[in-house]
């Protein structure tokens, strides 16, 4: 938005006759309203005072720029005046103010913002404040506005000029934009993410309604949003099971939900998006990146903070992982002692493992910080990584009469990133009287201090209890043999195909990430054997019974080998959302007996993804294939069993939009 768009001549009062703050806000609000951009010059001034009486808006070097976003703006607009003796604005350098700007933005979108920033990047000048202060008519300090403006932003007068694509779009208004703008991410940005994507793409193009969605993978933000699209949309659909930035929607109608239902419920989150009957979202204080919704569960709530921690983790699980186990695996290449200390015998193998070990190392403070970040935004990463940190070194010491070899590990550090969390956002409660001039201090001095203070004194506490806890736990689980640790593998790989991707899946997931943090490896292959297994088993399945499925099931069959092999289990999800009650039971069996196999032939895992990549570094890697093939084959049989053969007419039939997201 240009200033020449927001500012007339007509609104732009010279040598102002006024001599108080209170005085100059009523001639600019009655400048607002004569050039008609106000619906409401009552509510607009209540606006203005209000944001007047949370802090000035005096900048100092004589600038003031009083702002209102609020609904009783018909039309966004600026006003300007000049008071050669100045006025006290309560700025902060002391000084009166002598030139002033009045904004006044409609509550969708952020254009008080853009205007304000515009504004304080022209008026750093010197010169064009003395030109403005010296201007003799409105037309006159319009002109050397607008002349600033083009100077400082070319790049805004060429596209003007030229009559770029984009200016185009603008002028031929809402036809040819979103109606609706979505947004999917899913904790590890895989799979869920991009076939949440695809399918509100394919039902939006089915149904005629212009829709654009930014994904938020593992590779960064895509297609992403831009402020004009925002703008211009009906409604948001936010389908995430992690959070995302979300202060650019203020005043949008926000529809927020979990990914799952972008993938098998796009016609209904469209329709319910444009119903109108969904709220307004109001960033108010809350931080850029954290959604409120009062709507979901306390669970919904606990389960987004904790993936917000795993998928920061995963890449210093996966990177350290694979580093330390290639340790072994050149070892062992090179003959290294069955009895001797792996990870040492070769240079390159202590290379690989110390790399690796040093990745590993940040793995708990990493999770611990945006557990913490996710539920009180930036503030609380320093806390939840110092308390991360604790738990993975020990946090007690002798001057408190603990033991300081006392380590809490990965329940410690889960615990600490929901506790440093809160902690955050209890010291901004307990702080929220001081005024706005201390109160500015509080992110940078007083939440870092108390919060550190107080997670030391909080993991000082509880660092034995979950110490003897996890100690417990690792200990029980290294001791398992024989039918226990086979059952062990039978859940958490079972789990992996419950909900392909969802919580029961997600559980699973963490739980073996949280035993490589405690040295055992087992549980993570049976994990992601279980999680290879459902993709892999219905690809086996359109092969060899072809008459059990639709053509168009049929065709997208073979994608599932790869998404199989590359432990994407939600490869299966289409499957599982037309046909439930028989393809989940089948999935689940042949996951649970491919965990076991991996079990009963002791497989251990040091890399919590991979999936085919990473059989090198499998001990026993022979035994993991025959589990593979075996919980596979067992999934295709299972399915041939409980699947009905389809007739000719049933076959052609192409079934839900689901079921066309792989192709």
């Amino acid at each position: 938005m240009k200033i020449k768009d927001l500012l007339k001549a007509e609104s732009i009062v010279i040598d102002a006759a006024v001599d108080s703050k209170e005085q100059a806000i009523e001639k600019m609000i009655d400048l607002h309203d004569a050039a008609g951009n106000l619906a409401d010059k009552a509510v607009y001034t209540e606006g203005i005072l209000k944001r007047e009486s949370e802090g000035t808006t005096a900048i100092g070097e004589g600038i003031a720029i009083p702002h209102c976003k609020t609904d009783a703006v018909k039309n966004p607009g600026l006003v300007a005046m000049t008071v050669p003796e100045g006025i006290d604005y309560g700025a902060p350098d002391g000084q009166p103010s002598n030139l002033l700007f009045m904004i006044a933005a409609p509550l969708d979108g952020d254009l008080h913002l853009e205007v304000l920033a515009k504004l304080m990047t022209l008026l750093m000048d010197l010169d064009l404040r003395k030109r403005l202060l010296a201007a003799e008519s409105g037309e006159a300090f319009l002109e050397e506005l607008n002349k600033a403006e083009a100077e400082k932003f070319p790049e805004e007068a060429e596209a003007e000029e030229a009559g770029t694509e984009a200016a185009a779009a603008a002028e031929a208004g809402a036809e040819g934009a979103y109606r609706v703008l979505a947004v999917t991410a899913c904790p590890t940005g895989i799979a869920h993410t991009y076939m949440a994507a695809e399918a509100l793409n394919l039902k939006g193009e089915e149904l005629g309604i212009p829709i654009k969605v930014e994904t938020n993978g593992s590779g960064g933000a895509k297609n992403i949003l831009t402020a004009d699209e925002i703008a211009a949309a009906e409604a948001i659909i936010v389908a995430a099971d992690k959070n995302v930035p979300m202060a650019r929607f203020n005043g949008k109608k926000v529809l927020i939900t979990k990914v799952a239902d972008g993938i098998n419920k796009p016609e209904e989150l469209i329709n319910k998006a444009l119903s109108g009957d969904i709220p307004v979202f109001d960033a108010g204080s809350e931080a850029a990146n954290v959604e409120a919704d009062e709507d979901e569960s306390i669970g919904r709530k606990i389960y987004k903070h904790l993936m917000n921690g795993v998928s920061h983790m995963l890449p210093f699980v996966i990177g350290g992982g694979i580093l330390i186990a290639l340790a072994f695996l050149i070892d062992t290449i090179m003959g290294a002692p069955r009895d001797g200390d792996f990870g040492t015998y070769t240079a390159a193998a202590a290379f690989c493992k110390t790399i690796g070990g040093y990745a590993f190392n940040f793995m708990l403070p990493v999770l611990a910080g945006f557990i913490a970040e996710s539920i009180a935004d930036r503030p609380g990463l320093a806390v939840g990584f110092v308390g991360g940190f604790m738990a993975t070194t020990g946090s007690t010491f002798a001057a408190v009469g603990g033991d300081s070899a006392a380590v809490s590990g990965f329940l410690g550090a889960l615990l600490a990133g929901f506790v440093g969390g809160y902690i955050v956002i209890l010291i901004r409660k307990i702080f929220a009287w001081l005024p706005e001039t201390i109160a500015r201090m509080m992110p940078v001095l007083i939440i870092p201090l108390l919060g550190v203070f107080l997670m030391g004194v909080f993991m000082c506490a509880v660092n034995p209890i979950m110490g003897a806890i996890n100690g417990g736990l690792s200990s029980g689980l290294s001791s398992m043999s024989g039918s226990a640790s086979v059952l062990l593998g039978c859940i958490v790989a079972g789990m992996m195909a419950i909900d392909m991707g969802g919580p029961f899946n997600k559980a699973a997931y963490v739980f073996g990430v949280g035993m490589l943090a405690e040295g055992i490896y087992d549980v993570m292959a049976a994990v992601m054997v279980g999680g290879m297994i459902p993709p892999i088993a219905i690809a086996l399945s359109t092969t060899f019974f072809k008459n059990r499925w639709t053509n168009n099931e049929l065709k997208s069959g073979p994608v599932n080998y790869i998404m199989g092999l590359c432990f994407i289990t939600e490869g299966a999800i289409p499957y599982a959302a037309a046909d439930p009650l028989r393809v989940i039971p089948s999935c689940v069996v042949g996951s649970a007996v491919g965990g076991a196999l991996s079990m009963l032939f002791k497989c251990e895992l040091m890399a919590p993804h991979g999936g085919i990549f990473v059989f090198p570094v499998v001990t026993h890697v022979f035994g993991y294939i025959i589990a593979l093939v075996a919980g596979a084959a067992v999934g295709m049989l299972m399915l041939a069993i409980l699947k009905k053969k389809k007739t000719a007419e049933e076959m052609n039939d192409k079934g839900n939009a689901v079921g066309l997201v792989l192709e």
